[in-house]
């Protein structure tokens, strides 16, 4: 099994061995997108270079940046969705583009000495064009020419990628996919379905464009940038062939803390506890994630501090449906202090913060919830 440590380890030895500099993950805050409460791509702290300004470091790049999304929320405790996530990416800031970075990308994704999948797994798109680009038949032909066959290499409109405002730094992407094995939904499926026939596990984007407001055309960039973006725990899932980003030893230790504290065993396959399970083990990484940041967001009504109090605040249900009551997130969030305590220091650093405020926040929601059990009890009372 290859952990989440030698994953990181094997991407930064790659891509460092092409000339790339190591930086360390920004705050889950954004400094350059007002337009959402989280950072969500790796991209985000790197805009102002994206659009031409010199990073320190220069022109090649590489790093883990810690995101955070909950538009998929409700999808959490399914097999690959998750609040917080790591990802992997590497950069080129008017440097070098597609005929370097595509067969960089099936180096790493094939090369035994790295991923090691078997070429004939793997699937790409790329984009199809449309008003702001024409068709990208020169990333095509690149993936041809490293190995992918052309029946595995498809082209869709939807291979654009640009910040969730619509304004930004974009371009055309092509995107990496594993045939799982899984039958074909119908003579049209493609990576795009949602079958479970193809699974994602990296994007290289290929921004040389940029728009100033959402309904303005797209215009090209001073210079021609790559940014990738690998999901680790996804990437850790499908090379160790499990069955959901749960079974990979990222979320080992929690699980087992849930298990100790609700004396109930945890099963991958799926019972009535399992859903529960992975949405408390989420819910605490990523409040652990929020809190322990060095611009941390505390639980309020309103913005960011309101998604965090949701977080929290379904994670404590979820403990409730397990048989624990609250006060306990504090416990399983210590795991994850201790499991990332190398890779992103500044959660130990935050460590009795962030107890404090996990135990706030418990503290006044088992107020709330005690206070709507009396009132329900008065009304069942008054209607006998």
């Amino acid at each position: 099994m290859i952990t989440s440590k030698q994953l990181r380890e094997m991407w930064f030895e790659f891509f460092e061995n092409k000339g790339h500099k190591k930086i360390g993950s920004a705050s889950v805050v954004p400094e350059n997108d007002p337009s959402v409460l989280f950072t969500t791509a790796g991209m985000h702290p790197l805009v102002p270079y994206l659009l031409g300004e010199k990073h320190p470091m220069g022109g090649r790049l590489c790093d883990v940046q810690k995101c955070i999304r909950t538009g998929d929320i409700d999808e959490v405790g399914d097999a690959s969705h998750l609040t917080f996530f790591e990802m992997l990416g590497n950069w080129s800031l008017g440097d070098y583009f597609k005929k370097e970075m595509i067969p960089w990308s099936y180096e790493f994704l094939t090369s035994p000495k790295y991923l090691g999948i078997d070429k004939n797994k793997l699937a790409v798109t790329v984009f199809a064009g449309n008003e702001s680009a024409p068709v990208d038949t020169e990333s095509a032909k690149i993936w041809e020419e490293c190995g992918i066959s052309k029946d595995k290499i498809f082209f869709l409109p939807d291979n654009w990628w640009i910040l969730g405002s619509g304004v930004g730094p974009c371009g055309p992407d092509s995107e990496m996919f594993i045939d799982t094995g899984k039958p074909a939904c119908g003579k049209d499926c493609n990576p795009s379905c949602n079958c479970g026939k193809y699974m994602e596990i990296w994007n290289d984007v290929f921004m040389q464009f940029k728009k100033e407001s959402a309904n303005a055309k797209a215009v090209p960039l001073a210079q021609k940038n790559v940014d990738t973006g690998m999901g680790l725990e996804r990437t850790l899932c499908m090379i160790n062939g499990v069955g959901s980003v749960y079974e990979t030893e990222v979320f080992a230790g929690a699980l087992a803390k849930i298990e100790e504290l609700s004396g109930k065993q945890y099963v991958h396959s799926g019972n009535e506890y399992t859903r529960s399970f992975r949405i408390v083990a989420d819910h605490v990484r990523t409040a652990t994630a929020i809190l322990g940041d060095n611009k941390p967001t505390v639980p309020s009504n309103t913005d960011a501090g309101y998604v965090l109090r949701r977080l929290i605040r379904r994670a404590v249900m979820n403990m409730r449906k397990l048989g624990v009551e609250s006060g306990h997130l504090g416990d399983v969030a210590q795991i994850y202090i201790e499991y990332f305590e190398e890779v992103y220091p500044e959660f130990l650093e935050h460590k009795d913060f962030i107890l404090s405020e996990l135990a706030k926040e418990e503290e006044k929601f088992a107020k709330t919830i005690s206070s709507g059990e009396k009132q329900i009890q008065v009304k069942e009372v008054s209607i006998k």
